[in-house]
């Protein structure tokens, strides 16, 4: 069974005035546990309102949000259990920042599912860990503390609750290289020691080509593709047509091969296209001799 599905789903903006806009338009799709699911479109196009329903932040204006097979608009008193089970990190989390210190930010979630005061101790440490945040950071002020760093506290305050689905919506913006390349390794970790089920919103081709198992692309509010990643990215031309790009490796790989050079389908990053130039630099050598 998969651990997220939805089934005819749509979600209209201003429904019944003159600024209506369909932003989701009777998409159907589901996600395995424990997959890594990068989620790609062009400004516009869906993506961030499809996520805001799987967890419930956005109400449906038809069909279904199924979260291990059951309905989460069933009950919907019940609607808060969902987002302990389907965390939400927005674009800028850091903006949600509100306590005196880092520990009592990132406890503010578990204290809130009804946790003893140990588990809630235990909770905060292990995702402040995870999202590697320094233990004497804890105790200081969030406000003190540099921009990725405020970023991986809020990323802690999820992960305390310790969902079963994680959703980050453009979790990198506004860092510099260094702190978006610290950020998305830690996801990465979370992802594998914890096995669970991440989503990641990106407008960077990069990011999802290196991480995700697969890619859903949404364009014109519907799904319009919902594959392994390599093979997303192998079909560049359609995506350049909906205003997106592939990865600049992929895109000179493929560029390569129209030019009749035989290097693989489907690199996605640049230590996969370095391989890929030594085997054909090995070959043209070899060719000479």
């Amino acid at each position: 069974m998969p651990i997220i599905e939805v089934k005819q789903l749509s979600y209209i903006y201003g429904l019944g005035t003159p600024f209506e806009k369909t932003a989701v338009n009777h998409i159907d799709l589901s996600i395995e546990k424990g997959e890594f699911i990068g989620v790609i479109g062009h400004t516009g196009s869906g993506k961030s309102t499809l996520v805001q329903m799987l967890n419930g932040l956005l109400r449906p204006t038809s069909g279904q949000v199924l979260l291990h097979g059951r309905d989460i608009w069933k009950e919907p008193k019940k609607i808060r259990d969902v987002r302990f089970q389907v965390g939400m990190v927005f674009q800028y989390p850091e903006h949600q920042l509100f306590e005196e210190t880092v520990a009592r930010d990132i406890a503010f979630g578990p204290k809130n599912m009804g946790l003893g005061e140990e588990e809630v101790k235990q909770r905060v440490e292990s995702a402040a860990a995870f999202a590697g945040l320094k233990k004497e950071l804890l105790d200081k002020s969030p406000f003190e503390l540099s921009g990725g760093e405020k970023r991986r506290v809020a990323i802690a305050g999820v992960i305390a609750m310790d969902p079963d689905v994680l959703i980050l919506d453009e979790p990198t913006a506004g860092l510099d290289p260094r702190g978006r390349d610290v950020l998305l390794s830690q996801i990465m970790n979370y992802h594998k020691q914890r096995k669970n089920t991440v989503l990641l919103v990106s407008h960077s081709m990069e990011d999802i080509a290196r991480i995700a198992d697969r890619v859903l692309v949404m364009n014109d509010a519907q799904v319009s593709m919902m594959e392994p990643t390599h093979a997303v990215f192998a079909r560049g031309r359609e995506l350049q047509e909906m205003g997106l790009r592939v990865p600049q490796i992929t895109e000179i790989m493929q560029r390569l091969q129209e030019k009749g050079f035989p290097v693989a389908s489907g690199v996605l990053t640049v230590e996969q296209g370095l391989r890929e130039l030594m085997k054909l630099m090995g070959k043209e050598e070899g060719n000479r001799g």
